[in-house]
């Protein structure tokens, strides 16, 4: 464990070495454009449905509505900022968790703002996204093209999940809420939070993956951030597009790929970043997502890669949940990502 804090303590000192310029955190954002477009996705057609009569406002007649015919389906939303005189060499992709949508990068549950801000002030441009079947991407029919039933996440469930505190511990009552000691969440927030949780589908993966592939394609040269589910999306893009991907950094990711099954040379020049939060001890479930991250990123570092770990507790940054962005330090946590963005030779 000495060894351990050793390192990690040589490593924040090496970051300190060659330090970012300060964000500033007002003032105008001098924009080139905003292009919001969507992106993959396919054609689905539907026959043998019954025709039914809707009133769709309260003045107008009934009409009918046919469900049969084409569809289109498995596209995902992205929205494009493009600065006036970006300071990174490419664009940088932000992905969300499960349940979740790009609001995750866009304004914390308390009202400041959030990564999506940061890392513009800091001078790259960004492309936030709604995967297939989240947000503004929209979803096909269920049950007669996507025939899995969607889980619908509640705000107990996520009380524990995301490591606010004991999975016990969420009340309605706000008094009566039991937060792990520390907790840098603004947990008094949380109704504000979990109103961005949509519908989930577990059976999506392949379409998230491709629609996620043909954005790399379009867009890339590229840094990708993505935080939890979006682990694998990420890895596997890394994968797919070894030549556009200049950097992968991953927040708390819950999934990751099988080294036996992929091969972790193929993304050996790909810079790898993984930023761990606090509690995690406290919880079997993300203890198993952590191993299975560790696993595929020791893989590249066996194979000559370059994989670093921001293990926020272990350098004394302490109460940090699963939603590290949205934490109160998370500009703390933003700087650390792009003092190693620099280090990279991202920036200009």
């Amino acid at each position: 464990m000495n060894l351990k804090i050793c390192m990690l303590a040589a490593w924040v000192a090496l970051l300190a070495g060659c330090a970012s310029t300060a964000v500033p955190t007002k003032g105008p954002i001098a924009l080139e454009s905003v292009r919001g477009y969507h992106i993959g996705g396919e054609r689905k057609t539907l026959s043998g449905l019954p025709v039914k009569e809707v009133r769709t406002n309260p003045q107008a007649p009934t009409r009918k509505s046919d469900p049969n015919g084409d569809y289109q389906v498995g596209q995902l939303y992205v929205q494009h900022f493009a600065l006036a005189s970006p300071k990174a060499k490419v664009p940088l992709l932000l992905w969300h968790g499960g349940g979740l949508t790009g609001v995750t990068w866009e304004t914390t549950p308390d009202g400041r703002a959030g990564w999506h801000e940061y890392f513009m002030r800091a001078g790259y441009d960004t492309l936030v996204s709604d995967a297939v079947e989240r947000g503004r991407s929209s979803w096909a029919r269920y049950p007669e093209i996507n025939p899995a039933e969607p889980e619908h996440r509640t705000i107990d469930q996520s009380w524990g999940i995301f490591r606010f505190g004991p999975a016990d511990g969420y009340s309605a009552e706000v008094s009566k809420q039991k937060a792990y000691p520390g907790m840098q969440f603004p947990v008094a927030a949380i109704d504000q939070f979990t109103k961005q949780f949509v519908a989930r589908w577990t059976n999506t993966d392949a379409q998230i993956q491709s629609a996620y592939d043909a954005l790399v394609q379009r867009v890339c040269p590229c840094v990708i951030v993505g935080h939890s589910q979006a682990g694998q999306f990420v890895y596997t893009a890394a994968q797919r597009a070894p030549d556009k991907v200049k950097a992968v950094v991953l927040i708390e990711p819950a999934s990751a790929l099988d080294p036996v099954k992929v091969d972790p040379a193929r993304v050996k020049h790909i810079p790898h970043l993984t930023v761990w939060g606090d509690y995690l001890a406290d919880s079997a479930l993300w203890m198993r997502y952590r191993n299975t991250a560790e696993t595929y990123t020791n893989a590249i570092k066996t194979a000559g890669g370059t994989t670093d770990t921001i293990d926020l507790p272990a350098m004394g940054i302490r109460g940090n949940s699963h939603m590290v962005m949205m934490d109160r330090n998370s500009d703390q946590v933003a700087r650390l990502v792009r003092d190693w963005l620099v280090k990279q030779g991202i920036e200009k």
